[in-house]
């Protein structure tokens, strides 16, 4: 298990926020830590790597995931246990690789995941790919700056303080399995997940206001200037703030639309209601109908971390993510609910057989995976 995700989980367990399955791998992981001899040669369970995916594959389906307050034991008494959980964790595994012999994987050409790039739409309607784009300075308009530096990120600077605001409109694009950074001109940075799209005019004010207007999801870490809220509009709601970081996730295909609030505060108006939100919660608009929720804000952005987080998730929600980052088409064959529930976690960056392997450790789900085209079955 890799350090972000024992963080995640550490972090929800303090927090009295984990299920019976995030509990149960945590203790799982620490258990076998806390034996001394313990090494993943001994596991006799296909090596480090099969250990590893079964131990964060504990895929549940249908199962009660109301959150959990959490007793933490003294380190001495956990080893007194540790044994027991080790020869239960075993025999768990060897069930998971025995069930992934049954339902096999069909992948005729597996996927690779997405990678860094966009399109920048200038006010004058030039189009620039920026993965083609060499380094250095792309673009000047109204005394602003546009720049492309080594590590990929979009910086806008204005060259003159004084400058007037200005309505020439540039937009970032994401495609299917792209994603972006772009640091606007008053320092704010965003993220943008695949198919997405942040539109802003070159200067950023408008009026005496900082805006943009989003489509698709995007993370933020907006800089402090009371003199100029920072709103992000999108085509359900509007989201005010004066200097936090948060996240946004309004695709159009999606029936709801999703603010989560990591640092600060920011006010979200809907077409009926309006909320102030605090962190560690999310703002749910579904058709015009705010409501709050207590959640662990850092999945929202597991995307950003480069990890695919699902928690008690559709699977038709799931699978959305994946089409969206591997950049494929979703087949459902019939008999396959897509409403679902798994909960689980994987590297966005691995190819997408990876994701469908820790779905599949149901036993309950088939994949065929034919070039952009992934078929679920029962």
């Amino acid at each position: 298990m890799d350090k972000q995700t024992l963080d995640s989980l550490t972090q929800k367990i303090n927090l009295g926020a984990a299920t019976d399955q995030e509990i149960g791998l945590f203790n799982a992981y620490m258990n076998l830590l806390a034996i001394g001899n313990q090494d993943w040669a001994h596991m006799n369970a296909g090596g480090e790597e099969s250990v590893k995916m079964a131990l964060w594959s504990m895929v549940y389906k249908g199962m009660d995931s109301k959150p959990k307050t959490v007793k933490l034991f003294p380190w001495r008494k956990v080893a007194a246990v540790a044994a027991m959980f080790a020869v239960i964790i075993t025999a768990t595994i060897i069930l998971f690789l025995g069930t992934q012999h049954e339902n096999r994987l069909v992948v005729v050409n597996d996927v690779s995941p997405g990678r860094e790039g966009a399109i920048l739409t200038l006010s004058n309607g030039k189009k620039i790919r920026l993965s083609d784009a060499v380094n250095g300075e792309i673009s000047k308009e109204t005394g602003v700056t546009v720049t492309k530096t080594e590590d990929g990120q979009l910086v806008y600077t204005i060259g003159d303080s004084n400058i007037p605001s200005t309505n020439a409109m540039n937009t970032l694009t994401t495609g299917m399995g792209e994603t972006y950074r772009v640091a606007l001109p008053d320092g704010t940075k965003v993220w943008l997940n695949a198919a997405s799209s942040l539109s802003y005019s070159a200067s950023l004010l408008d009026k005496g206001k900082r805006k943009v207007k989003l489509s698709g999801e995007g993370y933020f870490e907006v800089a402090k200037d009371k003199q100029h809220p920072f709103i992000v509009s999108t085509d359900r709601e509007e989201v005010e703030v004066l200097g936090t970081h948060f996240n946004i996730e309004s695709y159009r295909d999606n029936d709801k639309m999703t603010t989560t609030l990591l640092e600060g505060s920011v006010r979200v108006t809907g077409a009926r209601d309006m909320e102030v939100l605090k962190p560690g919660f999310e703002a749910v608009d579904h058709g015009g109908t705010i409501k709050l929720n207590k959640v662990n804000a850092e999945d929202a952005i597991d995307w950003k971390n480069g990890m695919f987080i699902f928690q008690d998730e559709e699977l038709q929600s799931i699978m959305k993510r994946v089409s969206r980052w591997y950049n494929v088409e979703i087949i459902y064959d019939k008999g396959v609910d897509r409403s679902e529930r798994f909960g689980g976690g994987v590297s966005r960056y691995d190819k997408v057989s990876k994701v469908l392997e820790t779905l599949q450790f149901t036993g309950d789900l088939k994949f065929k995976v034919e070039g952009r085209r992934i078929t679920i079955m029962k």
